[in-house]
């Protein structure tokens, strides 16, 4: 079965990127390019998945909704 989770992808203020699913807590990965942090994070995101499998655990839904908004700090 096919599923499809949101990612949130960072650029790096050293160059690269970071990356990391919402819907699955503590998958994360990076890449030093946006093609190879997104093939870096499926391979994650496979790995996550069949070690909840393995483990009988639930497979978390994939419409985790994600919102980005900017606040203003005084610093």
């Amino acid at each position: 079965m096919n599923r499809k989770y949101k990612v949130v992808l960072e650029q790096e203020s050293d160059g690269g990127y970071s990356v990391h699913v919402p819907a699955l807590p503590g998958c994360a990965s990076q890449g030093d390019t946006l093609e190879e942090a997104l093939a870096n994070i499926r391979e994650a995101m496979e790995l996550y998945l069949w070690s909840l499998k393995d483990d009988g655990l639930p497979i978390p839904e994939t419409d985790h909704e994600v919102l980005v908004r900017d606040v203003e700090i005084v610093a």
